[in-house]
């Protein structure tokens, strides 16, 4: 993390403290629960439009309560993801209605347990996946995408734990088969997916990743990948020289012409899989330029060449997986060995840096100036 990170993170962290010993003035912005009227009511960032980072504001919400089958749990900090950049944006299919509360990840203390909730009880330390929401200081949701956190793992390292390394397993594992003595090229390998990616094939003896990033992320990055390229060189060339054969899996969150590189990257029986999309966001705001640029250079994918050639292209979503196909008992295995290799030392969620979530001012100077990050910011109420 770079010297000004580190100096932000305890900033935050000291106001943090600070804040957590007052008690909140009046229609201020304290934290903790207030009441007006008859309505207990919470803090919460809401998106009231889709756009740049001036549609966010924290204000008031009226605060959850637990459903039959749901925890309530008062955030300690929540995950910002590249996938939250593109909700913003309303980069995303079917977006929902604004104004929401935007997120997908957080971690905090059990508060109240809804009707027939077992295994938990008031107090335990948790993270979680919500269906949007966690970007508040109290998210409801059901057990089934709650999981307890290890003593020694932090709040920050919680909230940046769940989406990316569920990720990169699935797509290493349970979609692609790493196994001893394979090839990997992951696109993105500064971000959060990218380095959970390059721990998790740590895992595995013999295993070569290849990695693309932007040049100023190479250095907090060269440890962890076996061959670094710079994003925007020819790295099918680079990869071809060091590997005649291609690799055995790629993993894609740039779509457009990288997806037919991907493809023609790939040895018998290898497996590329699309993530996502980042080459269609490109600022601040969405763009329909780059969106229909992007799609435009995506390749066809003839059927009968993947048959001739033994390719296997696939798709993820993690989200999709867990609200929409309802994969969430999957998902809770996945995390329980995740966190075994956790304990065992052998992985480490990165936190790039911490923020107040107040401090929206100072993330737009992050997002626009692009400054070298690790792998994912946390946010902190």
């Amino acid at each position: 993390m770079a010297k000004e990170g580190v100096e932000k993170a305890e900033e935050t962290e000291q106001m943090i403290e600070k804040e957590a010993g007052k008690e909140p003035a009046e229609g201020g912005g304290g934290g903790g629960s207030h009441r007006l009227g008859d309505a207990q009511e919470m803090r919460a960032v809401v998106l009231a439009g889709f756009g740049g980072l001036n549609k966010l504001r924290v204000t008031r919400k009226a605060m959850p309560e637990p459903q039959d089958g749901e925890l309530k749990i008062r955030v300690k900090a929540c995950g910002l993801n590249f996938i939250d950049l593109m909700v913003r944006q309303g980069n995303i299919d079917n977006p929902p209605k604004t104004p929401l509360v935007p997120g997908f990840e957080c971690s905090g203390i059990v508060e109240a347990l809804g009707d027939s909730v077992k295994g938990y009880e008031i107090g335990d330390r948790v993270m979680a996946f919500v269906n949007y929401n966690a970007w508040a200081e109290v998210v409801c949701t059901p057990v089934e995408f709650v999981y307890k956190i290890p003593d020694d793992m932090s709040f920050s390292e919680a909230a940046a734990f769940p989406m990316n390394f569920v990720t990169a397993y699935m797509m290493l594992f349970e979609v692609a088969n790493l196994r001893e003595g394979m090839s990997v090229l992951v696109h993105s390998a500064g971000g959060g997916v990218g380095q959970a990616v390059a721990q998790l094939c740590s895992t595995i003896p013999n295993v070569t990743v290849f990695g693309t990033a932007s040049t100023f992320k190479h250095e907090a990055i060269k440890d962890s990948v076996t061959h670094l390229f710079d994003r925007n060189a020819d790295y099918v060339q680079e990869v071809k020289r060091i590997s005649a054969e291609g690799v055995d899996i790629v993993l894609d969150c740039l779509c457009g012409d990288n997806t037919g590189k991907g493809l023609s990257l790939l040895k018998p029986l290898g497996t590329y899989i699309l993530y996502g999309s980042s080459n269609m966001v490109t600022g601040e705001t969405k763009s329909f330029f780059s969106f229909a640029k992007s799609w435009w250079q995506v390749e066809k994918v003839n059927p009968i060449k993947l048959f001739e050639e033994n390719k296997v292209i696939a798709g993820f979503s993690l989200l999709n997986l867990l609200f929409k196909q309802g994969r969430a008992g999957l998902i809770r295995g996945v995390v329980d060995k995740l966190i075994g290799l956790y304990t065992q030392k052998k992985i480490k969620p990165v936190v790039d840096s911490l923020w107040a979530l107040e401090e929206m001012k100072r993330l737009r100077v992050r997002e626009r100036d692009k400054r070298p990050g690790r792998a994912h910011t946390a946010q902190k109420w």
